[in-house]
């Protein structure tokens, strides 16, 4: 991994640098699944809180829950949840664009004064194709895409996850996790929009 690679995964659409980790324990709550995906979602969010030393907590004091997750099966469902308009603006519109592009999942975004993340909005339309793929890949690959604010094409080529081959084990990538764990160091911003940012990020990184 180069510091344009790093670079490359904080890269917004229109070519600009930007970066958010969160700063606030993280407080999940999921909707739309039985028990036992449950704890998958919430077990894969505490390994991945746990690999860069951040904390999780019950509840927010200030938002209740910080981190709201939704599977469902059409995105017009989502016009049917309660006050969720508050906190998606344009919900009826977004969902018309996620329709049209016949999307699976959206990840939104809110943001303290400092830049960093306080909040973090999932929501996964379960197709098909989405139904198949195992639980634990599935709730790992969401823990990973909303520990920090990642650049729309980060993964849109290479999965942040892998497969063990000798155990079929769904793990994170070796390189993604130490990006992730340089991004979460103490003496690193909670938001960066200045490339120098990932150039810091490579020297931190632990790739051995």
């Amino acid at each position: 991994m180069t510091p344009q690679d790093v670079e490359s995964l904080f890269t917004r659409q229109d070519g600009s640098y930007g970066f958010a980790r969160w700063g606030r324990p993280i407080s999940p709550v999921v909707f739309g699944v039985e028990d036992a995906t449950l704890e998958t979602v919430k077990g894969a969010l505490e390994a991945v809180v746990t690999l860069v030393g951040h904390q999780m907590a019950e509840t927010d004091p200030e938002l209740g829950s910080n981190l709201m997750m939704f599977f469902f099966r059409e995105w017009d469902e989502l016009l049917e949840v309660p006050d969720l308009e508050r906190l998606i603006p344009d919900l009826k519109a977004l969902v018309g664009r996620l329709k049209a592009a016949d999307a699976t999942q959206y990840r939104a975004f809110r943001f303290e004064n400092d830049g960093g993340i306080q909040a973090a909005f999932v929501f996964l339309r379960m197709n098909d194709a989405m139904s198949q793929i195992p639980a634990e890949a599935l709730a790992l690959g969401e823990a990973v895409q909303t520990i920090v604010a990642w650049g729309p094409k980060a993964f849109a080529e290479t999965s942040p996850l892998a497969v063990v081959p000798e155990s079929g084990a769904t793990v994170l990538r070796p390189e993604i996790a130490a990006v992730i764990a340089a991004a979460y160091d103490r003496m690193m911003p909670a938001a960066a929009e200045d490339a120098s940012h990932a150039l810091r990020l490579f020297a931190r990184l632990r790739l051995d």
